[in-house]
């Protein structure tokens, strides 16, 4: 007797559903993407009960006719490839043929469209799974599809569904990102009880990310103006060379927004990344953010991002995902460079300082509530994409139209730690008798607990997670839209010291506050990397040889680095089973120092020493030694060293943060101060 059998059909259509439709807010994706494909210019979505009660998308694309309506609630019936071949060069958001028949299997599913070429419209009707009605309708051009009772059939899978308030969030999130990606359409969505979204066509990514996510947030993120470049079609020939893109070798496209410095997300939920418009799942573009804010952000917390990709449809592959959330790149390392260099240029060129905390002002009448925002973390939990969290229920966004209350926005939504050969600083010599004696600091490696990296009078400080732009302190909102800069200044004049720790400086500006020992510490790290690639770090010769005791795991580690260790100014050989000498260190660090730093930057690797690149061991070597090289806090400084200071200070490509993510600089701005005082 056989045991294999084949399933019936409406088992194997409810499997099938199963991989396509997961909540509420999959329907909303799956026919979102129809729309938006069919050139809808506006898309309105409405919901009852989370989406378990009702689903109604409602589009003004170009519909569908009579015969294609039926056609379209067959098993792969889609208009959009015809062949294999296509599926190398998909330019489309959906293109499998699944969502329609996926979504009637598991609910009760009414179809009303009409093509331009037909006098009237057709009205389709299932349930479950089957054909129940089809009949003409008077119907203008367009779609709507409306789900009811999701999962009626199947009631195991929809007692796995969450609470409204949390379904609910999820479909709000799924919205907003299409209003990002396609800031050219109208999306609105609206419950039954209140509108959740509601935005209207403009030009630019930045009008758009202003209507949704809000001023205040805005004005936090870095502008990466639109960059092309040309791929690169062959590998370099040897180690160290570098491969002359092709003249016919495809063009890729980027833009988007990173945050400043002082932005602190504690999880990746606030990273969005989008390929031809999609969103996307990719550990290859998270890690090329993640390493464009090494040295800028500390060991723990995330940026804001919003990266558009576009690029030849050949080049990326979206059919490697039943729900269509993860692509892969043909040119994986290319993408993640163009990614990674685009945002790091962009945050050296913006150079942006943070300021002071503020009290909140209060909210004018229309901006939308901020009280969801607790309601919203309570709701947190898997996002349905990357970079995603549940929206506030009764959150409201407007249109641009009126910018006074689309202001607050209420969606929660190789290497770059080397710095470029070229335009490397010129650092001139300190003042004589510079270098200041005292004990060494307290071993730290780039793993900071996080009240330590980043300080509560750090302009706003480390949001906690899933914080939004409510939660940031208050700015003046005529400067949001504008794209305000606020770059670190050339002409600083310091005032004095508190607690001779902090160096007080002012210009026309306002009032500036300025960290000694990690700008000290920035100097020296961009001096350090730019003599390493020059290969002219010097070193300093004992008299006596340092003898040192190392574990299994820092013996393992300093056997994968030696050499470097050696190109950075240390000479440091074997000394019996388990043990070194030191017979030199890098010239600015004390003999007394030499044995902390080294255990220090052994310890700072662990395991993965040799899993990290060559670039990012330079860059944690270099970060070790400028923090023990650096001038320490409590010490008094004089005119010349803190004008001294400052002036190298501006000199680098990244004065507003420790190569460890810590603050450099506060401002006090001018505006504030005559607020204060109440001068304004």
């Amino acid at each position: 007797m056989s045991i294999i059998h084949i399933l019936p059909e409406a088992v194997a259509n409810k499997i099938a559903a199963g991989e396509v439709v997961e909540r509420p807010a999959s329907v909303v994706k799956e026919l979102t993407e129809n729309s938006l494909d069919a050139d809808a210019g506006r898309v309105e979505v409405a919901v009852e009960s989370g989406g378990k009660r009702l689903i109604r998308v409602t589009d003004d694309g170009c519909g569908m006719s009579h015969d294609d309506a039926l056609l379209a609630f067959e098993r792969h019936a889609t208009s959009k490839i015809r062949s294999a071949e296509d599926l190398f060069e998909i330019s489309t958001l959906g293109f499998r043929g699944e969502a329609l028949p996926s979504i009637a299997a598991v609910s009760r599913l009414v179809l009303e469209t009409r093509h331009a070429s037909e006098g009237a419209g057709t009205r389709i009707e299932f349930a479950g799974g089957r054909l129940r009605d089809v009949k003409e309708v008077a119907w203008a051009a367009g779609t709507e599809v409306e789900v009811r009772d999701l999962f009626f059939n199947t009631p195991a899978r929809r007692k796995f569904l969450k609470s409204e308030s949390t379904e609910l969030g999820h479909i709000a999130t799924l919205l907003t990102h299409y209003a990002l990606a396609q800031p050219q359409k109208s999306f609105r969505l609206a419950s039954l009880t209140n509108e959740i979204l509601n935005v209207s066509p403009v030009s630019t990514h930045r009008e758009r990310v202003y209507q949704v996510m809000g001023g205040q947030l805005l004005e936090q993120l870095v502008e990466i103006a639109p960059q092309e470049r040309r791929m690169l079609v062959s590998a370099p020939a040897g180690y160290g060379e570098e491969a002359e893109p092709a003249e016919e070798a495809p063009i890729v496209r980027l833009s988007g927004f990173a945050s400043r410095p002082e932005v602190q997300k504690l999880n990746r939920n606030h990273i969005y990344f989008f390929v031809n418009r999609r969103l996307v799942r990719d550990r290859l573009i998270l890690h090329a953010i993640t390493e464009a804010y090494r040295n800028i952000l500390p060991a723990g917390v995330y940026p804001v991002a919003l990266i558009f990709l576009e690029l030849p449809a050949t080049e990326v592959d979206v059919n490697v995902h039943p729900s269509k959330t993860e692509v892969r790149f043909r040119h994986s390392a290319f993408i993640h460079d163009f990614v990674r260099d685009s945002i790091r240029q962009a945050l050296i060129a913006a150079r942006p300082v943070a300021a002071f905390s503020l009290p909140r002002t209060s909210r004018s009448a229309g901006s939308g509530p901020a009280e969801d925002a607790e309601i919203a973390e309570r709701l947190s939990e898997e996002p349905p994409l990357m970079g995603s969290a549940p929206a506030p229920q009764s959150a409201r966004i407007e249109a641009a139209g009126r910018p006074g209350q689309a202001q607050r926005g209420s969606i929660r939504g190789a290497d770059a730690s080397t710095l470029p050969a070229a335009g490397a600083p010129h650092l001139s010599a300190p003042p004589p008798n510079f270098r200041l004696s005292s004990p060494p600091p307290e071993p730290r490696t780039g793993t900071l607990p996080l009240e330590e990296a980043a300080p509560a009078s750090y302009a706003t400080g480390a949001p906690e997670a899933g914080a939004d732009a409510d939660t940031l302190p208050a700015r003046d909102a005529t400067a949001s839209i504008a794209g305000r800069r606020d770059e670190f200044p050339r002409d600083l004049r310091p005032l004095g010291q508190v607690q001779d720790s902090f160096i007080v400086a002012t210009n026309a500006e306002g009032l500036w506050l300025i960290d000694q020992h990690v700008a000290h510490e920035r100097v020296l790290f961009e001096r350090h990397l730019h003599l390493r690639r020059e290969r002219q770090v010097e070193g300093q010769r004992f008299l006596l040889p340092i003898v040192v005791e190392l574990k299994p795991q820092q013996q393992a580690a300093f056997q994968d680095i030696a050499e470097e260790l050696g190109a950075n100014g240390f000479e440091v050989e074997p000394f019996g089973q388990r043990t070194v000498a030191i017979k030199s260190a890098p010239a600015d660090i004390p003999a007394d120092g030499a044995e902390r730093l080294l255990l220090e930057i052994l310890d700072g690797l662990g395991p993965e020493a040799r899993a990290i690149s060559l670039n990012e061991l330079r860059s944690k070597i270099a970060a070790s030694v400028s923090c023990h090289a650096a001038i320490k806090v409590n010490m008094a400084l004089d005119r010349n060293k803190m004008e001294w200071l400052i002036k190298e200070l501006s000199k680098t490509e990244c004065p507003m943060t420790c190569p460890h993510g810590r603050p450099i600089v506060l401002r006090y701005p001018l505006r504030d101060i005559q607020k204060a005082f109440k001068r304004l």
